[in-house]
């Protein structure tokens, strides 16, 4: 099982390259996809998407030492920087960027500054799994921001949608997105999994032991996360394929400022983290965790607002177009940080953060 999963570990940026090409020639080839898929939208919610991210996070979730998770936050500098990573520098520099990039395409702008605004509480757990971040600050930081997104996402758009765009002499939109809504989107792709993870955990250790759970039923449900993040960009991807096709120096120009926006992130939040003293586990899980985003929030806040054909929703579904790859680029580059500027991790840490 450890050979297999260290191939499709070793090739997982491939496969998403394939997963990505095949969505968008799907969505390219067959036009009707968009209206198949659009028949399982209850509220602002694709029911395909939804299980997918449940699916895909199930199994990292699963992995969580729940009871390990108040020591957390005991470390107020991690959590602190953290919160500001999230919640104040990341979005202000995603506003810079759209204001700077697409000042000139409005509904372009604002749908780069609704992805900025929605901070990840999916991906992140998968990316932070692959980095061999902390599975339990990942679990906790991602709890945190869940919680500071159902009370401020709404907030925050129309302070950075309606009010601030006028300051630089652009025209702001009324946002309409209520708390409820925020709520829905976060239970849906947070709460399900996390129930779930967190019932597993304490069910199949009570009942079998943590030897038999971490040695025979993880290994077992740990495949379920490629497999459902390959089918999630495939029914993503083929919903604007035909879009992205037509239009390639428009994803272009919205590209641009999003891989900016992921790389800056990533590097900052990983020096800051080093230079606050948290481990290579913790300070992986912080600069995924601040360079991520919420793209399926995003996504559904745009379509909800604006209408699925808006260059709003457009500009989110490039969200992920972007962060995927950049995303999985940067595993890559936490783990050659690892090697380069932290001591080796013990067998313990190693066993705990579920590697292979």
């Amino acid at each position: 099982m450890n050979k297999q999963l260290s191939f499709l570990d070793r090739f997982l940026t491939l496969w998403i390259f394939l997963a990505m090409g095949v969505g968008v020639s799907i969505g390219y080839f067959l036009p009707g996809v968009e209206g198949f898929v659009d028949r399982f939208q209850v509220g602002t919610t694709n029911i395909p998407i939804a299980l997918g991210l449940i699916l895909m996070m199930y199994p990292p979730l699963a992995k969580v030492r729940y009871e390990d998770l108040g020591q957390v936050f005991r470390n107020w500098k991690v959590l602190g920087l953290s919160l500001v990573q999230n919640w104040v520098i990341g979005p202000i520099l995603m506003f810079v960027l759209a204001l700077f990039f697409l000042h000139d395409y409005p509904e372009y702008m604002v749908g780069l500054i609704l992805v900025g605004l929605a901070r990840c509480i999916a991906m992140v757990i998968v990316w932070n799994e692959l980095a061999r971040g902390d599975t339990e600050y990942a679990a906790g930081l991602v709890a945190f921001n869940s919680i500071f997104q159902v009370l401020f996402y709404s907030v925050y758009a129309w302070l950075f949608i309606t009010v601030l765009p006028p300051w630089f002499g652009l025209q702001g939109s009324i946002v309409d997105i209520s708390i409820g809504q925020i709520a829905e989107s976060v239970f849906i792709y947070l709460g399900i999994p996390f129930l779930a993870g967190m019932l597993t955990r304490f069910v199949l250790v009570k009942a079998k032991g943590k030897q038999w759970y971490h040695s025979q039923f993880i290994p077992r449900i740990s495949p379920l996360t490629l497999v459902a993040l390959l089918f999630t960009i495939v029914v993503m991807f083929s919903l604007k394929g035909n879009l992205i096709v037509q239009l390639p120096l428009d994803v272009l120009r919205i590209a641009l400022p999003l891989l900016i926006y992921f790389v800056a992130m990533f590097l900052v939040s990983f020096y800051l983290g080093r230079k606050v003293g948290a481990d290579y586990s913790q300070t992986a899980t912080l600069s995924f965790t601040a360079a991520s985003n919420n793209f399926e929030l995003a996504i559904a806040v745009a379509v909800a607002v604006f209408g699925l054909n808006s260059g709003a929703a457009f500009a989110a579904v490039i969200g992920p177009l972007v962060e995927v790859p950049a995303l999985i680029s940067l595993v890559n580059v936490a783990l050659w940080f690892q090697r380069q500027y932290f001591a080796a991790p013990a067998p313990a840490r190693l066993a705990k953060t579920g590697a292979v």
